[in-house]
Protein backbone atom coordinates (compact mmCIF):
# COMPACT_ATOMS: atom_id res chain seq x y z
CA UNK A 1 0.00 0.00 0.00
CA UNK A 2 1.36 3.15 -0.75
CA UNK A 3 0.40 6.44 1.32
CA UNK A 4 -0.41 9.86 -0.04
CA UNK A 5 0.08 12.85 1.83
CA UNK A 6 -0.25 15.28 -0.73
CA UNK A 7 -3.69 16.72 -0.43
CA UNK A 8 -3.59 16.86 3.83
CA UNK A 9 -0.54 18.59 3.93
CA UNK A 10 -2.02 21.26 1.12
CA UNK A 11 -4.84 21.08 3.81
CA UNK A 12 -2.60 21.79 6.70
CA UNK A 13 -0.63 24.35 4.65
CA UNK A 14 -3.41 26.16 3.52
CA UNK A 15 -4.55 26.42 7.66
CA UNK A 16 -1.35 27.40 8.76
CA UNK A 17 1.11 28.91 6.29
CA UNK A 18 -1.70 31.05 4.13
CA UNK A 19 -3.04 32.04 7.01
CA UNK A 20 0.69 33.60 7.61
CA UNK A 21 0.61 35.29 4.10
CA UNK A 22 -2.93 36.76 4.75
CA UNK A 23 -1.74 37.94 7.62
CA UNK A 24 1.29 39.75 6.63
CA UNK A 25 -0.97 41.51 3.38
CA UNK A 26 -3.30 43.00 5.61
CA UNK A 27 -4.03 46.56 5.97
CA UNK A 28 -2.98 48.20 9.30
CA UNK A 29 -5.42 50.31 11.10
CA UNK A 30 -5.41 53.98 11.18
CA UNK A 31 -2.64 55.66 13.17
CA UNK A 32 -4.56 58.24 15.84
CA UNK A 33 -5.01 61.55 14.59
CA UNK A 34 -1.72 63.40 15.26
CA UNK A 35 0.52 60.46 15.74
CA UNK A 36 3.85 60.44 13.50
CA UNK A 37 3.28 58.55 10.54
CA UNK A 38 4.88 54.80 10.33
CA UNK A 39 8.24 54.62 8.81
CA UNK A 40 7.97 51.62 5.99
CA UNK A 41 11.33 48.93 6.42
CA UNK A 42 14.10 49.46 4.63
CA UNK A 43 15.24 46.98 1.91
CA UNK A 44 13.41 44.56 0.25
CA UNK A 45 10.30 41.78 1.87
CA UNK A 46 12.56 38.46 2.60
CA UNK A 47 10.45 36.08 0.73
CA UNK A 48 11.08 32.02 2.25
CA UNK A 49 10.40 28.90 0.66
CA UNK A 50 9.50 25.50 1.63
CA UNK A 51 8.71 22.46 0.30
CA UNK A 52 5.52 21.93 3.26
CA UNK A 53 4.68 18.15 1.95
CA UNK A 54 8.49 17.06 2.82
CA UNK A 55 8.74 18.79 5.68
CA UNK A 56 6.48 17.17 7.27
CA UNK A 57 7.21 13.69 6.19
CA UNK A 58 10.89 14.46 6.84
CA UNK A 59 10.64 15.10 10.40
CA UNK A 60 11.61 12.50 12.86
CA UNK A 61 7.60 12.56 14.06
CA UNK A 62 6.41 12.13 10.62
CA UNK A 63 9.25 9.16 9.88
CA UNK A 64 8.18 7.51 13.14
CA UNK A 65 4.21 8.04 12.64
CA UNK A 66 4.21 6.66 9.07
CA UNK A 67 6.76 3.61 9.89
CA UNK A 68 4.20 2.75 12.66
CA UNK A 69 1.43 3.03 10.47
CA UNK A 70 2.48 0.67 8.01
CA UNK A 71 3.23 -1.92 10.05
CA UNK A 72 0.22 -2.06 11.52
CA UNK A 73 -1.37 -2.75 8.40
CA UNK A 74 1.49 -5.04 7.51
CA UNK A 75 -0.22 -8.41 8.76
CA UNK A 76 -3.17 -7.18 6.76
CA UNK A 77 -1.82 -6.94 3.09
CA UNK A 78 0.02 -10.50 3.95
CA UNK A 79 -3.04 -11.90 4.34
CA UNK A 80 -4.17 -10.02 1.16
CA UNK A 81 -1.65 -11.11 -0.76
CA UNK A 82 -2.12 -15.01 0.22
CA UNK A 83 -6.10 -14.31 -0.24
CA UNK A 84 -4.78 -13.16 -4.51
CA UNK A 85 -2.41 -15.78 -4.46
CA UNK A 86 -5.08 -18.65 -3.27
CA UNK A 87 -7.08 -17.35 -6.27
CA UNK A 88 -4.40 -17.29 -8.62
CA UNK A 89 -3.96 -21.18 -7.86
CA UNK A 90 -7.30 -22.56 -8.61
CA UNK A 91 -7.08 -20.28 -12.19
CA UNK A 92 -3.96 -22.27 -12.85
CA UNK A 93 -6.04 -25.68 -11.78
CA UNK A 94 -8.74 -24.58 -13.84
CA UNK A 95 -6.99 -23.67 -16.69
CA UNK A 96 -4.63 -26.75 -16.28
CA UNK A 97 -7.60 -29.17 -15.75
CA UNK A 98 -9.59 -28.07 -19.04
CA UNK A 99 -9.70 -31.84 -20.09
CA UNK A 100 -9.19 -33.50 -17.40
CA UNK A 101 -12.41 -31.84 -15.38
CA UNK A 102 -15.50 -32.62 -15.49
CA UNK A 103 -18.64 -29.78 -16.07
CA UNK A 104 -19.47 -29.79 -12.44
CA UNK A 105 -15.75 -29.24 -10.94
CA UNK A 106 -14.89 -26.66 -13.68
CA UNK A 107 -18.74 -24.90 -12.70
CA UNK A 108 -17.71 -25.08 -9.10
CA UNK A 109 -14.12 -23.85 -9.13
CA UNK A 110 -15.40 -21.08 -11.25
CA UNK A 111 -17.90 -20.32 -8.55
CA UNK A 112 -15.23 -20.22 -5.93
CA UNK A 113 -13.04 -18.24 -7.87
CA UNK A 114 -15.62 -15.79 -8.14
CA UNK A 115 -16.69 -15.55 -4.82
CA UNK A 116 -13.24 -15.47 -3.43
CA UNK A 117 -12.26 -12.27 -6.04
CA UNK A 118 -15.06 -10.30 -4.45
CA UNK A 119 -14.54 -10.99 -1.27
CA UNK A 120 -10.67 -10.21 -1.82
CA UNK A 121 -11.91 -6.94 -3.86
CA UNK A 122 -13.76 -6.07 -0.39
CA UNK A 123 -11.38 -6.30 2.24
CA UNK A 124 -8.64 -4.72 -0.31
CA UNK A 125 -11.09 -1.84 -0.44
CA UNK A 126 -12.14 -1.96 3.25
CA UNK A 127 -8.26 -1.93 4.16
CA UNK A 128 -6.97 0.54 1.99
CA UNK A 129 -9.49 2.88 3.49
CA UNK A 130 -8.80 2.53 6.49
CA UNK A 131 -5.27 2.91 5.97
CA UNK A 132 -5.83 5.92 3.93
CA UNK A 133 -7.97 7.16 7.31
CA UNK A 134 -5.64 6.91 9.56
CA UNK A 135 -2.59 8.04 7.45
CA UNK A 136 -4.24 11.15 6.73
CA UNK A 137 -5.75 11.93 10.27
CA UNK A 138 -2.09 11.20 11.85
CA UNK A 139 -0.24 13.19 9.14
CA UNK A 140 -2.97 16.44 9.29
CA UNK A 141 -2.42 16.89 13.10
CA UNK A 142 1.70 16.54 12.42
CA UNK A 143 1.30 19.19 9.22
CA UNK A 144 -1.02 21.37 11.96
CA UNK A 145 2.18 21.57 14.08
CA UNK A 146 4.74 21.51 11.80
CA UNK A 147 3.12 24.85 10.44
CA UNK A 148 2.98 26.82 13.89
CA UNK A 149 6.70 25.82 13.70
CA UNK A 150 7.69 27.07 10.54
CA UNK A 151 5.73 30.48 10.84
CA UNK A 152 7.42 31.21 13.88
CA UNK A 153 10.81 30.19 12.02
CA UNK A 154 9.97 32.85 9.51
CA UNK A 155 8.96 35.54 11.80
CA UNK A 156 11.46 34.86 14.22
CA UNK A 157 14.35 35.55 11.30
CA UNK A 158 12.79 37.97 9.17
CA UNK A 159 10.47 36.85 6.43
CA UNK A 160 7.64 39.01 5.33
CA UNK A 161 6.26 35.73 3.45
CA UNK A 162 6.12 31.82 2.91
CA UNK A 163 5.39 30.12 0.25
CA UNK A 164 4.71 26.31 -0.06
CA UNK A 165 6.71 24.93 -3.49
CA UNK A 166 5.44 21.63 -3.21
CA UNK A 167 3.61 20.13 -5.67
CA UNK A 168 1.28 17.10 -6.26
CA UNK A 169 -1.36 15.81 -8.09
CA UNK A 170 -3.97 17.92 -7.09
CA UNK A 171 -1.87 21.08 -7.05
CA UNK A 172 1.07 22.59 -8.79
CA UNK A 173 3.46 24.89 -7.61
CA UNK A 174 2.98 28.44 -8.71
CA UNK A 175 6.83 29.30 -7.94
CA UNK A 176 8.65 29.27 -11.43
CA UNK A 177 12.01 29.90 -9.86
CA UNK A 178 13.28 30.69 -6.29
CA UNK A 179 17.24 31.12 -4.59
CA UNK A 180 18.18 27.88 -2.77
CA UNK A 181 18.96 30.35 0.00
CA UNK A 182 15.34 31.28 0.07
CA UNK A 183 14.66 27.34 0.95
CA UNK A 184 13.97 27.05 4.75
CA UNK A 185 12.59 23.46 4.42
CA UNK A 186 15.68 22.03 6.09
CA UNK A 187 15.91 24.68 8.33
CA UNK A 188 12.03 23.91 10.18
CA UNK A 189 12.41 20.59 10.25
CA UNK A 190 15.48 20.76 12.09
CA UNK A 191 13.50 23.13 14.36
CA UNK A 192 10.74 20.86 14.57
CA UNK A 193 12.90 17.81 15.72
CA UNK A 194 14.98 20.18 18.10
CA UNK A 195 10.97 21.12 19.96
CA UNK A 196 8.89 17.89 19.09
CA UNK A 197 12.26 15.90 20.67
CA UNK A 198 11.24 12.80 18.74
CA UNK A 199 14.68 11.17 18.15
CA UNK A 200 15.98 10.12 14.81
CA UNK A 201 14.26 6.71 13.48
CA UNK A 202 16.51 4.29 12.75
CA UNK A 203 18.49 3.57 9.38
CA UNK A 204 16.85 0.80 7.64
CA UNK A 205 19.32 -1.84 6.92
CA UNK A 206 20.27 -2.39 3.21
CA UNK A 207 19.37 -6.12 1.95
CA UNK A 208 22.93 -8.34 1.77
CA UNK A 209 23.90 -8.64 -1.65
CA UNK A 210 23.70 -11.91 -3.45
CA UNK A 211 26.15 -14.44 -3.42
CA UNK A 212 27.82 -14.79 -7.11
CA UNK A 213 27.29 -18.15 -8.27
CA UNK A 214 30.27 -18.69 -9.43
CA UNK A 215 31.82 -18.03 -5.78
CA UNK A 216 29.20 -20.51 -4.12
CA UNK A 217 30.97 -23.85 -2.98
CA UNK A 218 29.47 -26.90 -4.64
CA UNK A 219 26.36 -28.00 -2.83
CA UNK A 220 25.73 -25.15 -0.77
CA UNK A 221 22.20 -23.97 -0.13
CA UNK A 222 21.56 -20.80 -2.69
CA UNK A 223 21.21 -17.55 -1.45
CA UNK A 224 17.36 -16.26 -1.28
CA UNK A 225 16.52 -13.00 -3.70
CA UNK A 226 16.95 -10.01 -1.89
CA UNK A 227 13.72 -8.34 -1.25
Amino acid sequence: MKHSVSALCLLASGLGLTAMAQTASMPSAPAPAGAPAATAPAGPSKIAIILFEAAVGQTNEGKRDIAQIEQKFQPKQTELKTQSDEIDTLKKKLQAGGTTLSETEKASLTSSIDKKEKALQRDAEAAQQDFQTEMGETLQTLAQKVAVVAQKYAQDNGYSVMLDASSSQQQQSIILWASEQTNITKAVIDAYNTQSGVPAQPATPAPAPRTPSSTRPSGAAKTPPAH
